[in-house]
């Protein structure tokens, strides 16, 4: 009897290096308990134990994770021999994974769905919305999206949209009671709402004009993680908000905020898809850049 199939060493070595039943679990597409049940089956067959686990972690034991260190890069042959193959058909077959923050995710990432599942029809796209910045390779993302200034040396970085311009937004009361600030150090005597970081930081806001740039620390009675937050608590006229301008298009239009020190906010280079260079490209991947250097409005 063999005592490991292809699917249990996948399994094996999603877990190990995800160190974690959850998130192996939906990277592979079924439950925490059915993972479970294959891995103690694998380990009953090989007779070793291969993970140590706790009701809060698991990692690989000495034997799993000696293991691990053969069977990857065993793997990533297998699964580029695989899409080597799938290159051939018609349209690629398989599961995209990108990992993005929540803004290049709603903002970006979200139209251009439709888009590429119509093109591909056998492909499957699985978008995680996360602002900490993680190892996608390490994690099992065929790609990432983030700022041009925070990418890897080691990565291809493919453009995915236009520039970005941060604003700084307030409800007309807000602004009638407080005053409107007139240069971007006078936003330290203001109400301001602030945004939270996965590690727990709070994000300074930027300025530039001409040769001058600086970030402030702003404070203020409201901090959120998210910034479609930001603009309901701006709205309410709790104080000013930092945000993406897409963001505040719709309440700006419709009067119920305005922008503020718009010549401290110039446009910036926007969002990167980036990927691992590797000389063969699965074929969801390529079909994915290829439609982003099709488009010609950025």
């Amino acid at each position: 009897m063999n005592p490991a199939s292809l699917a249990d060493l996948q399994s094996f070595a999603a877990v190990a290096r995800l160190r974690s039943f959850r998130k192996a679990a939906a990277e592979l597409g079924v439950s925490p308990s059915a993972l479970s049940h294959a891995l103690r089956g694998l380990e009953a067959r090989l007779g070793v134990r291969l993970l140590n686990r706790t009701t809060r972690s698991v990692a690989p034991t000495e034997a799993g994770k000696r293991l691990l260190d053969r069977l990857s890069p065993a793997l990533q042959e297998i699964h580029g021999a695989l899409d080597e193959v799938n290159a051939f058909r018609d349209s690629p077959l398989g599961t995209l994974r990108i990992n993005a923050p929540r803004a290049a995710c709603e903002l970006v990432l979200a139209p251009l769905l439709g888009r590429f599942l119509r093109s591909n029809p056998g492909m499957r796209i699985e978008l995680v919305a996360d602002d900490a910045f993680v190892d996608i390779v390490a994690t099992g993302f065929d790609a990432g999206v983030r700022f041009g200034e925070s990418l890897q040396q080691d990565m291809v970085a493919v453009p995915l949209g236009p520039p970005q311009r941060f604003v700084v937004v307030a409800s007309p009361d807000y602004l009638a009671a407080h005053g409107v600030p007139e240069c971007p150090r006078e936003l330290q005597q203001h109400r301001c709402i602030r945004i939270r970081f996965p590690n727990g930081s709070f994000y300074r806001w930027e300025f530039a004009r001409g040769s001058e740039q600086f970030e402030i620390e702003v404070d203020g009675p409201v901090s959120v993680g998210q910034m479609p937050l930001m603009i309901a608590a701006a709205e309410q006229g709790l104080g000013l908000a930092y945000v993406y301008a897409q963001y505040a298009a719709a309440p700006i239009a419709a009067g119920r905020m305005q922008t503020v020190l718009d010549d401290w906010c110039p446009e910036i280079p926007g969002f990167y898809l980036y990927y691992p260079s590797r000389k063969l490209m699965p074929a969801g991947l390529k079909a994915f850049v290829e439609m982003l250097q099709e488009r010609s409005e950025f």
